[in-house]
């Protein structure tokens, strides 16, 4: 089954806690912290494979979960890091979170990306030993791994899409000049999914085609098959446009799909395009003529306008050479734009050590990066834990600030929102 949208949850390893232990063995008095620290988290890896074709997997297997570090051991034995969870998905799939923005988006065999960072283990007490601490009663916790919802899209990397209302022929036409054994019959929506094959235009060529199942007048709006499919002609080279020469109106079978393109989320209608004409093998030279001539002047200038038939296989290697001239022109098109460098653009991005500070009814809040993963790493609770994080906030400078805003003695800082945890001043 060919699926090519999925929606999945994503959730990486938490990070083990930090153990609290003290050394207790006969003959050894006062032994000393042994806590050994929590093990991280596995990351959630996606990886681009071409031997994946459809997201057909992640139908039923909605959760993407990567192990848990595992907690620290006495005798400064570490916990066990958590195995990383490595997922093969299809070549041109894009990864959106829940609010359409792009995270990753894979293009090339083999290619990876961290979707999901697991969390740091927490240190265990024997950390933070020290000439004036010998003794400390100070574990962390783990970090919690990330967690998201994504939506995996499959857009197919084709040099060449095949688009037309149904029964133009381009499930035909791509059985004739590839190796594809697409559904062939002679009723509209015959081709319910993409196909692809492979065409060897000459020795030094090759060309992958994608055959994109029909369109009509009101696909945009969900009709017939809808647009839904649409999204796998957003990387194509060129657009082959195919209109059934006995079409009553071939001029409005044309302005139909160029409509449909355009009220696409993506405005196709602009991109490189080759009409044609096909089963021609019936019509006079005359009748083809007009047909042509009546094309060339609603296609955009300089589009070229062709003719063939796939049953008689005439004009096909006509067909094949004007569509390797215009991908090889476009391809060398791209390559010139992505050598243009530009000059980086510097901004002025927030630090990970910036904090802030609100009053709140009976305290203040405290947010920013480093500050709040510190609190999720306390023990709250525990008081030399909870005094090694009013020594944290010391340091970085929010106790100063705290008291010039008026802090008094009794009041709560909250840090984070939600909040995390609360101490004392």
């Amino acid at each position: 089954m060919f699926v090519d949208r999925v929606s999945v949850s994503i959730r990486a390893g938490d990070g083990g806690d930090g153990a609290l232990s003290f050394r207790h063995e006969k003959f050894r008095a006062r032994g000393g912290p042994d806590g050994g620290d929590g093990g991280h988290g596995g990351n959630v890896v996606l990886r681009a494979s071409r031997n994946q074709n459809t997201l057909a997997a992640f139908r039923y297997q909605k959760l993407l979960q990567a192990k848990n570090g595992e907690s620290g051991g006495k005798r400064k034995r570490h916990g066990k890091t958590g195995a990383d969870l490595i997922v093969d998905i299809p070549i041109g799939t894009v990864i959106a979170d829940e609010k359409g923005e792009v995270i990753a988006d894979l293009t090339q065999d083999g290619q990876t990306e961290i979707i999901a960072q697991g969390g740091k283990g927490g240190f265990g007490n024997a950390h933070f030993t020290s000439s004036t601490r010998q003794a400390p009663r100070i574990a962390e916790r783990g970090e919690a791994g990330n967690k998201l919802e994504a939506v995996f899209e499959l857009k197919m990397i084709a040099d060449v899409g095949i688009i037309g209302l149904p029964n133009a022929g381009k499930s035909t036409l791509l059985s004739v000049i590839s190796n594809a054994k697409p559904e062939i019959a002679d009723y509209p929506f015959t081709t319910l999914r993409p196909n692809l094959g492979v065409v060897d235009v000459d020795k030094k060529h090759a060309l992958l085609f994608a055959d994109i199942p029909g369109l009509i007048e009101g696909a945009s709006q969900g009709k017939g098959l809808g647009d839904e499919f649409l999204r796998h002609t957003e990387r194509t080279s060129v657009l082959l446009h195919l209109i059934d020469a006995y079409n009553e109106d071939i001029a409005a079978a044309y302005r139909t799909i160029i409509k449909e393109l355009a009220d696409y989320k993506v405005d196709l209608s602009t991109r490189p395009e080759i009409v044609a004409l096909t089963k021609v093998e019936g019509l006079d030279k005359k009748t083809l003529a007009s047909k042509i001539k009546q094309l060339k002047k609603i296609a955009p200038k300089n589009t070229p306008v062709l003719a063939f038939s796939s049953n008689s296989g005439e004009g096909v290697k006509e067909l094949l050479r004007t569509i390797d001239k215009q991908v090889q022109k476009n391809r060398a098109k791209a390559e010139r734009v992505t050598k243009t460098t530009e000059l980086p653009v510097i901004g002025i991005r927030p630090s990970d050590d910036d904090w802030q500070i609100q009053p709140t009814e009976g305290g203040f809040l405290v947010t920013g990066q480093k500050i709040e993963r510190f609190a999720r790493r306390t023990r709250f609770g525990e008081p030399q834990s909870e005094e090694r994080l009013r020594d944290i906030i010391k340091k970085m400078g929010i106790l100063r600030q705290l008291e010039r805003q008026g802090i008094e003695p009794d009041q709560t800082i909250t840090i984070g929102q939600p909040a995390i945890g609360q101490v004392e001043y």
